[in-house]
C-alpha cells in the first residue's frame, strides 16, 4: 500500500486490523496522540484528504492512496499555520496533550462552525483549560505579552515550549521508540477479593513473541506505598508489585512481556489463574463493623486498626462542642456524600525503561521523578548512581500521577531482560486500576446564635481509601481546612480512612479538601436559611480574619499563617459581581433561577515537608540555564520559573534555558503537587537566581573597582557607576580565572500561608426535566502577586470546569461485585465545550508573606468551592437540598416531581 503523509510517500503494509493512529505513530508521527482509542476525545485527529478524522477509529488501509496530514505537517516552529499561531498566542493549551487534535479540528472550521463551537468541538475533549482559552484561540484572541528585560513577573508571557506544543513536536512520555523494545501488558483480577491458588504460564509462554510471564513469585518481596510524598512514613507500606492476594477488581495479577502489544495481550488471555474467592466489602461503614471481611493483616505498624479495616482515624477538638450546641439558637445537621471521581488526564499512565552504561533509565509520566527514583531504588536494591528517572512533557496529572504504578513493572522487566520495555495504560485501565478521588461521607453539625455567630462545629468524615492506603491518611488530614475557614470556639473533627475491596483511592486536585468543602459550605447555607440570614452575611460574620489562628483539630502551634485578608475580599468581589449581573433573564418559561456561593481556604504547601532545589548557571553563550526538578504537566510552573529567574537576572524569558524533571540533570524535587511547584520550587528558583546575580555583581565590582552597591545587572551586562561591562566580557574574564557564575539553592515548604477562593453561580433549572444551565460563573481568588495573569486565569477556568464535572456529570460507578461499569469517556462524562460556561476570574489585590516574590500557588484550590456553590444555587432555585453528588437531571427530575406530588396531594 502507498501512503502520502505530510507530503511524503511511504510504501508500507499495516498490520491486519491496525488503526491509522498506531500506524502513523509507527512511522514516527508522534503528534498523533492516544487519549481513548474509542473516538471520544479527539486527541488523535488527523486529516484525510483535508477532512478531520479520528485516526483511532479509522482503519489504516483506508488511507491507502490518500493524503494524510498530521499536526507535524500543518506547520513547523519557524513556519506556523495560522491556527497553530492562534493556539500559541491565546494561549489555547495547558498540558498540550489535546492540542494537536484541537488544532487539526479547528483549522478546518467554516465561519458557520466557528459560530456554533458547542457542536463543532463536540468530538474534542480538554481536561485542563476549561475551554475558554481554546475558544479564544479559534476566534483569534491574543493573550500573550512580551516582557521587557527584568520585567517578566506580572506579564502574560508564553510557555517556553509553546511552539513545540502547537506543532506536535513537544515530546510526551510515549513519543519515542527504542531498538529492541518489548511491550508489557497486565492481567487484572476479575474478583474483588481472592487468594491466588495457582498460575499456569505454559500457554502464555507458547504465544509467539512472548518472552516473560511475571507473577508474585517473580518480584522482590518488598512492601511499599505507591503514594508519592517526601516522608514515605505518612503512607502505609501495604502494597506489593504483584501479590498472592487480590483485593479489588482490576488489581494486577500477572505481567506479560512480549515483542508487541498484541502478543502481550494474547499472553495475558492465555494465563490460567485459579482463585479462591474471599468475602468482600465495599461500603466503608460496613467495613468498620464487627465481623467484616479483613483486607490486611497487622504487618504494617502504620495501619491503625486492621481488624476493623481502619487505616487511620483522627480525633481532634478545641473547646467543648456539647456546650456550644447547648447555647445555640439554631442547629443544623446533615450528611453529604461525594462519589469516586477519576482524573481523566488525556495522557494515560506509562513508562519506558532501558539500560545504558550499566544504569537503569526510566522515562515516565509522573509528577515526581525524584521520589519515583527513591522508590525504585528501594524496590530493586539499586544505589542512586545506578538509576536515572526523568520526565519529558506530561499530559496532565491533577494528582493522578503522584503515584508509582507503572514504573515498577518496566524496571522489573528491563533489569531482568536487559532490553528496553514499554508499559502504557489503556483508558479502561485508567478507570479501573488508577487511583481516583476518595469517596467521602461527611456528617456536619453546626450550631449558631440567632445573630449568626457560630457556637459549635462538628464533623465526622468517613473516607473510602479502597483496597490500599496510598494517600488515605494525608487526604484525611487535609479535610480539616474546611473547618479551619470559620472562627468558632468549639470544634470537633472525627475522621476515618477505611479499607474496602474497591480500586485504591488517591490524590486529586483539591486533595482531601474538595469533599469536606462541599459538605461544610452546603451545611453553612442550610444553617443560614434556618436562621433566616443571608448566606453571605453568615459567612462574613464567621470567616477567619487576618491574624486569626487557623484552628481545625487542635489549637497547638502550626506553621500556617493567615496574613492577608483575601477571603473577605473574595466574598465581596463575588457578591458585587453577582449583584451586577442579577437582571439576566431565565432561558424561557419553565425555568427556575437560583444563586449560590461558597468559599474555601487551601494551604500553599502540604503539611509533610516539601523540598526543592534549583540550579542557575550563566553559560558561555550568555544564556542562563535554569535546572529545576519540577515536572510540567499543564500547571504552568515552567513558565513561572522562567519568569522569576528572568525577573531577578534583569533579562527576558528568551534568555533562560530550562532543564527540568531529570534526576541526572536537576536537583531533588519532592514533586509538582499541592501548588508547591510555584510556592516551594519557585522560592528555590528565586534564591538561586539571586545568588547568581549577586556573584556576577560582586565579580563586576571587583573588576571595575566600584563598590557592589553601585552595580546593577541588566540584560546585556552590568552597570558599575558610570561604566558598563558586557556579560560576554565578564564571562570571558571569569573563565580565565576558573570561575563560573553558577549557584544552587534549596527551598522548603515551611512556613506556609493560605490561598482563598470564593465561587459564585447563577443557574437555571428546568422544572420538568431537571436540566441545569449555568447562566453565570464567577470566581475570586487570592493569588497574591500574580506571576502570569493569563496562566492564573487559565488555571481557575480549568479548575472550575473540573469542579462542574465533579458536581454534575462524573460518577465512577461500581456494581454489587465491585466492577466499574462505565470505564470510558463515552459513559463517564467529563465536561465538553458545550458543558462549561465562561467563568469570570477576579484577582484579589494582595501579597503573600512567604511565597516567591510574594506570590501564591493557586492551581490546586480553585476546584474546592465549585460543588457547594452549585449545590447551593440548586437549592436556591428549587427549594430542594441535594446532599449527594452528582446532581444529575434524573435525580433532580425525580425530586421535583415528588415535591409537586406532595404539594397537590
Amino acid at each position: 500500500m502507498t501512503y502520502t503523509v505530510n507530503g511524503r510517500r511511504f510504501d508500507e503494509e499495516p498490520a491486519p486490523g491496525q488503526c491509522l493512529r498506531t500506524f502513523l505513530r509507527s512511522l514516527g508521527h508522534y503528534g498523533v496522540k492516544k487519549g481513548c482509542d474509542a473516538g471520544d476525545c479527539g486527541a488523535c485527529t488527523v486529516w484525510l484528504d483535508g477532512d478531520p478524522v479520528h485516526s483511532c477509529l479509522t482503519p489504516a488501509f483506508r488511507a491507502d492512496g490518500r493524503a494524510v496530514t498530521t499536526i507535524e505537517g500543518l506547520g513547523s516552529p519557524g513556519n506556523l499555520h495560522p491556527m497553530q499561531r492562534r493556539f500559541r498566542d491565546a494561549p489555547g493549551f495547558q498540558c498540550g496533550f489535546c492540542t494537536a487534535g484541537m488544532i487539526m479540528t479547528s483549522a478546518t472550521f467554516t465561519e458557520a462552525q466557528k459560530a456554533d463551537l458547542p457542536r463543532a468541538l463536540k468530538g474534542n475533549l480538554c481536561r485542563c483549560t476549561g475551554y475558554r482559552a481554546i475558544e479564544d484561540a479559534v476566534r483569534g484572541v491574543t493573550g500573550i505579552e512580551t516582557a521587557a528585560p527584568g520585567k517578566a513577573v506580572g506579564t502574560s508571557v508564553g510557555a517556553p515550549a509553546a511552539d513545540e506544543v502547537v506543532t506536535g513536536r513537544a515530546a510526551f512520555t510515549m513519543d519515542t521508540h527504542l531498538d529492541g523494545m518489548l511491550h508489557l501488558k497486565v492481567l487484572h483480577s476479575p474478583h474483588a477479593h481472592a487468594r491466588i491458588v495457582s498460575i499456569d504460564k505454559t500457554a502464555a509462554l507458547a504465544v509467539p513473541g512472548v518472552h516473560r510471564v511475571y507473577t508474585w513469585e517473580d518480584v522482590p518481596d518488598r512492601r511499599f506505598t505507591t503514594a508519592i510524598h517526601t516522608d514515605h512514613l505518612v503512607d502505609p507500606d501495604d502494597t506489593r508489585i504483584l501479590d498472592s492476594t487480590v483485593r479489588f477488581v482490576g488489581q494486577r495479577v500477572v505481567a506479560v512481556l512480549a515483542d508487541t502489544v498484541a502478543a502481550a495481550e494474547e499472553g495475558c488471555r492465555k494465563v490460567a489463574v485459579t482463585y479462591e474467592e474471599l468475602p468482600a466489602v465495599f461500603d466503608p461503614e460496613e467495613a468498620m463493623a464487627e465481623g467484616a471481611p479483613q483486607l490486611h493483616g497487622s504487618h504494617d505498624p502504620f495501619v491503625r486498626d486492621p481488624f476493623h479495616n481502619i487505616l487511620l482515624e483522627l480525633h481532634g477538638h478545641v473547646g467543648d462542642v456539647d456546650a456550644g450546641f447547648a447555647e445555640a439558637d439554631a442547629i443544623h445537621e446533615g450528611t453529604y456524600d461525594s462519589p469516586r471521581v477519576q482524573h481523566a488526564h488525556l495522557e494515560t499512565h506509562g513508562s519506558i525503561a532501558w539500560m545504558a552504561d550499566g544504569r537503569l533509565n526510566v522515562r515516565t509520566s509522573s509528577q515526581s521523578p525524584s521520589i519515583a527514583k527513591v522508590k525504585l531504588g528501594y524496590l530493586f536494591a539499586l544505589r542512586p548512581d545506578q538509576l536515572r528517572v526523568f520526565c519529558t512533557r506530561v499530559g496532565g496529572g491533577f494528582g493522578g500521577k503522584q503515584e508509582v504504578i507503572s514504573e515498577d513493572l518496566v524496571a522489573l522487566a528491563t533489569l531482568d531482560t536487559g532490553r528496553p520495555v514499554c508499559f502504557e495504560f489503556t483508558r479502561e485501565e485508567e478507570f479501573t486500576t488508577a487511583s481516583p478521588r476518595h469517596p467521602m461521607s461527611l456528617t456536619v453539625k453546626l450550631g449558631a446564635k440567632a445573630n449568626g455567630t457560630l457556637t459549635a462545629i462538628q464533623v465526622r468524615n468517613v473516607s473510602n481509601t479502597g483496597a490500599y492506603g496510598n494517600h488515605g491518611g494525608e487526604t484525611l488530614y487535609a479535610g480539616g481546612a474546611a473547618v479551619m475557614i470559620y472562627r468558632c470556639p468549639n470544634k470537633k473533627y472525627d475522621a476515618y480512612s477505611v479499607y474496602t475491596n474497591t480500586v485504591p483511592s488517591g490524590a486529586l486536585r483539591g486533595y482531601g479538601m474538595t469533599q469536606p468543602a462541599y459538605a461544610v459550605e452546603a451545611a453553612m447555607d442550610e444553617l443560614a436559611r434556618a436562621l433566616h440570614i443571608d448566606p453571605l452575611a453568615l459567612r462574613r460574620r464567621n470567616i477567619v480574619r487576618t491574624g486569626d489562628p487557623l484552628v481545625a483539630m487542635s489549637d497547638g502551634p502550626d506553621d500556617v499563617s493567615f496574613t492577608e485578608d483575601g477571603l473577605a475580599k473574595c466574598l465581596d468581589l463575588v457578591d458585587e459581581t453577582l449583584a451586577r449581573t442579577a437582571d439576566e433573564p431565565p432561558p424561557g418559561p419553565g425555568w427556575l433561577v437560583g444563586t449560590g456561593v461558597a468559599s474555601s481556604l487551601h494551604e500553599t504547601a502540604p503539611p509533610t515537608e516539601h523540598v526543592s532545589e534549583a540550579w542557575v548557571t550563566l553559560g558561555d553563550d550568555l544564556v542562563y540555564e535554569l535546572a529545576v526538578g519540577t515536572v510540567e504537566f499543564g500547571e504552568g510552573t515552567s513558565t513561572a520559573h522562567v519568569q522569576i529567574a528572568a525577573n531577578q537576572l534583569g533579562t527576558t524569558p528568551s534568555r533562560i534555558r530550562l532543564v527540568q524533571s531529570d534526576t541526572d540533570r536537576t536537583g531533588f524535587d519532592t514533586g509538582a503537587f499541592a501548588s508547591a511547584g510555584l510556592f516551594v520550587a519557585g522560592n528555590a528558583v528565586l534564591r538561586a537566581a539571586n545568588a547568581v546575580r549577586d556573584r556576577i555583581l560582586e565579580f563586576a565590582a571587583a573588576h571595575t573597582g566600584v563598590h557592589v552597591v553601585m552595580c546593577s545587572l541588566h540584560d546585556e551586562g552590568v552597570v558599575c557607576g558610570d561604566r558598563r561591562v558586557s556579560l560576554a566580557e565578564l564571562v570571558a574574564l571569569a573563565r580565565a580565572r576558573g570561575i563560573r557564575f553558577t549557584a544552587a539553592r534549596k527551598a522548603y515548604g515551611s512556613p506556609r500561608s493560605v490561598t482563598s477562593n470564593t465561587q459564585g453561580f447563577r443557574i437555571a433549572v428546568h422544572r420538568v426535566t431537571g436540566e441545569i444551565r449555568i447562566l453565570y460563573s464567577v470566581q475570586a481568588t487570592d493569588a497574591a502577586v500574580v506571576i502570569n495573569p493569563a496562566q492564573v486565569r487559565g488555571q481557575v477556568e480549568g479548575g472550575v470546569a473540573q469542579g462542574i464535572g465533579f458536581t454534575l456529570t462524573e460518577n465512577h460507578r461500581v456494581d454489587a461485585n465491585g466492577v466499574m461499569v462505565n470505564p470510558n469517556f463515552r459513559n463517564y462524562r467529563i465536561p465538553t465545550y458545550a458543558d462549561v460556561p465562561r467563568t469570570e476570574v477576579l484577582l484579589v489585590a494582595s501579597s503573600d508573606s512567604v511565597g516567591p516574590l510574594r506570590s501564591k500557588g493557586m492551581a490546586e484550590c480553585c476546584i474546592n468551592p465549585v460543588a457547594p456553590a452549585l449545590a447551593n444555587a440548586l437549592h436556591d432555585a428549587t427549594g430542594l437540598r441535594f446532599r449527594a453528588l452528582p446532581l444529575t437531571p434524573e435525580r433532580i427530575y425525580r425530586r421535583l416531581n415528588e415535591s409537586r406530588s406532595v404539594a397537590t396531594a
